[in-house]
C-alpha cells in the first residue's frame, strides 16, 4: 500500500473543498490545479443548462454557482477541480446556456444560467456550427478557458434581428470583431 487514503468522489466533499478554495473574490484559478484523478461523479450538465446529481436536479443555484465556478476542461472531458482533488463529470453539449444578451455601445455582453457576464470579442468569440442534415444553428460563446455557453434560441433569434451583411456573410458585430453566422448568398436563397 502506498499509505495514501482513497479517495471516493461525492458532491458534498467537493463542494466543501471549492467552497474553501473560492473564498477570494473572483474565479478560483483551476488553471493553476493539477491534482490526482480521483474518478468520475455522477453528475451531468443537460443541453439546457441544468445540473443533475445521481439523477436528481441540483435545485440549489449557489451550488451550481460554486461548482461552475471550478469547471475545467482538459483534452475535450470535463472536470470539477479542487487543490486537492479532480473528478469528471459529463456535458451534453455546453456547460453554461447564454440566456440573454445586452447591446452595450458597440459591445454584445451576454449573461449565462449561473449569473457570469461575458463580452463577446477576440477573447470571448461566438460561433454558429450548423447541423448537416438540418441547417439548424447551434450558436455558442466562449466563457473561459474552453468552457462555452450555448446561446439559447430566443437570444440568438434577437442576434439576427440586430445582423448586418458584411463582406458576403451575414453577422454581427461586437468589440469590434465581426461574428459570421451564415453566408449571405444562403440567407437570400
Amino acid at each position: 500500500m502506498s499509505g495514501q487514503n482513497a479517495v471516493t468522489p461525492d458532491a458534498a466533499g467537493l463542494a466543501a473543498s471549492a467552497k474553501a478554495a473560492t473564498k477570494g473574490k473572483g474565479l478560483p484559478p483551476v488553471h493553476l490545479w493539477d491534482p490526482p484523478f480521483c474518478g468520475d461523479l455522477d453528475m451531468q450538465i443537460k443541453r439546457d443548462g441544468t445540473w443533475f446529481y445521481m439523477g436528481t436536479p441540483i435545485g440549489r443555484f449557489e451550488l451550481v454557482k460554486l461548482f461552475s465556478s471550478i469547471l475545467k476542461l482538459e483534452d475535450g472531458k470535463y472536470f470539477l477541480v479542487t487543490p486537492v482533488e479532480k473528478v469528471g463529470i459529463t456535458v451534453e453539449d455546453a456547460p453554461f446556456v447564454a440566456l440573454d444578451f445586452e447591446v452595450l455601445g458597440d459591445v454584445i455582453q451576454f449573461e449565462t444560467q449561473v449569473g457570469d457576464f461575458v463580452n463577446a470579442g477576440f477573447e470571448h468569440p461566438i460561433r454558429v456550427v450548423r447541423d448537416p442534415e438540418t441547417g439548424e444553428p447551434s450558436p455558442y460563446v466562449m466563457v473561459r478557458a474552453g468552457l462555452e455557453a450555448l446561446i439559447d434560441r430566443k437570444s440568438f433569434y434577437r442576434l439576427v434581428d440586430i445582423g448586418v451583411h458584411h463582406e458576403g456573410w451575414f453577422g454581427f458585430w461586437s468589440s469590434g470583431v465581426f461574428f459570421q453566422i451564415i453566408p449571405s448568398a444562403e440567407l437570400e436563397a
